[in-house]
């Protein structure tokens, strides 16, 4: 069963893990977006950790409730609705319960992914983030790492395709060969959950 520091020490891993790479992530912007998703995820991911270093949640969906608030506001451009509503829907779905299973989280997250769809008005194949997410979350009934694993190679999946959807999809043909920003930043989230549950789970 996984508790609200479980979640806590995701969304701060998260963080970690776009800091890290939020210069890569802005420079896979600049060909087909506006070349801001590594800053505008780092500015929102910063804020996260602050806010739930400034008054815990104590379960996890109020953690990913008030991540994904915190996203919305903090967060131009694109990414801080998408996002926002991800782990926000993925919180609300989670409840109060203090604690959750894997296979709780996995509904809830699915339930995310779907509130992003709408969103967007996007689906798989059309060179976005859920290109990355369907993949990744498909896979968490096999494991975490496998979830990282499948969201990576759904990230790798979006060079050759037409953008249908977003910035990029003004650019028409010339979109096709560049991996797309969102699914790679999805990527890295469901890559910072599965080391977290590593973690976890050895110890």
């Amino acid at each position: 069963m996984r508790d609200a520091e479980f979640f806590r020490r995701w969304m701060t891993a998260a963080a970690a893990v776009v800091e890290r790479e939020a210069d890569r992530l802005t420079e896979l912007d600049s060909p087909i977006g506006d070349a801001d998703h590594g800053s505008n995820l780092l500015r929102g991911f910063t804020a996260v950790r602050a806010a739930l270093g400034a008054e815990p949640p104590g379960t996890p969906g109020a953690v990913l409730v008030l991540a994904g608030r915190t996203l919305i506001s903090t967060v131009g451009g694109a990414s801080g609705p998408l996002y926002g509503t991800l782990l926000r829907r993925t919180g609300k779905e989670l409840g109060e319960a203090a604690e959750v299973s894997d296979e709780e989280l996995r509904k809830a997250l699915y339930a995310g992914v779907g509130a992003v769809a709408q969103l967007g008005g996007a689906a798989p194949g059309d060179k976005t983030m859920l290109d990355a997410l369907v993949a990744g979350v498909a896979a968490l009934s096999t494991s975490y790492r496998a979830s990282a694993d499948a969201a990576e190679n759904g990230a790798r999946a979006t060079v050759p395709m037409l953008a249908r959807k977003g910035r990029a999809s003004y650019l028409g043909e010339r979109s096709i060969g560049h991996q797309d920003p969102g699914a790679t930043s999805a990527a890295l989230l469901l890559g910072a959950l599965a080391d977290v549950a590593d973690t976890a789970d050895a110890a």
